[in-house]
């Protein structure tokens, strides 16, 4: 069954309490990918017939059936992107940490995360082993984003140093910065280690999480926490930042 796209503001509640959320190429012919299936069957064991819903990445969804192929039955759903895109920048961590990090930005909502290379980072990816840890980043954002129901997928950016992100809208996350409001919706987290003078020069802007040391993962989740509250409205720059107070590097 196939039906006409409608228009929502916000996810349905059918989309929320899907037994299962997919990522498909093609909403009308849906086909899942060898991995899907085995963690539907293997992992989630549901039954043919179970209430599923089917996105393509885009903003685009459907209610379907499960079966030997996904049966859709519903109209498409079309979500427009948040505003304005949130993005988060990481300097590399030891072991999983950075999967835990992507995993958990992409289950905040962040649209753009971005490994970094900073001067500090005790983590180093040659070029072979950066593309293999970026393919492996890039899964684990697509399954935390159907484990949390997102319509759209994250943007996983490949490893470039933090002066690489210039603009504006970026800020580096110091204690002691700015505090932090819509108007720099892209914050970068520097190593334990943290920024180096080079790093930090110029015109930087910095924003500051509060007055304690935070972790690097902490950091990050911190951040991502925030912006996404504040995109959607659910605090304010005066009330839900934890920045200095009178701080304004």
């Amino acid at each position: 069954m196939t039906g006409g796209a409608s228009s929502t503001a916000q996810p349905d509640a059918y989309l929320r309490r899907s037994a299962a959320h997919l990522f498909v190429d093609d909403l009308d012919v849906p086909r899942v990918t060898d991995d899907d299936r085995h963690h539907v069957d293997r992992v989630l064991r549901l039954r043919t017939g179970a209430s599923i819903t089917l996105g393509d990445g885009a903003g685009r969804w459907r209610e379907a059936r499960w079966a030997a192929e996904p049966e859709p039955t519903g109209p498409v759903h079309v979500h427009s992107a948040p505003a304005p895109p949130l993005t988060v920048g990481f300097a590399l961590l030891k072991g999983e940490r950075n999967e835990w990090v992507v995993q958990k930005l992409t289950e905040l909502g962040i649209d753009v995360i971005l490994p970094l290379a900073a001067e500090r980072s005790v983590v180093r990816w040659n070029d072979s082993r950066a593309a293999r840890h970026h393919e492996r980043l890039q899964r684990v954002a697509r399954e935390a984003a159907m484990q949390s129901r997102r319509v759209h997928l994250p943007f996983v950016g490949s490893v470039q140093p933090p002066g690489a992100i210039t603009g504006t809208a970026v800020a580096l996350a110091e204690p002691g910065g700015r505090l932090l409001t819509m108007q720099r919706p892209c914050v970068l987290i520097g190593p334990e280690g943290g920024w180096s003078q080079a790093e930090l020069a110029g015109d930087r802007v910095t924003v500051g999480l509060g007055e304690s040391v935070l972790r690097a993962e902490t950091a990050a989740v911190a951040v991502a926490t925030l912006l996404t509250a504040l995109r959607a409205g659910l605090v304010s720059p005066a009330t839900g930042s934890s920045a200095v107070p009178g701080s304004d590097r």
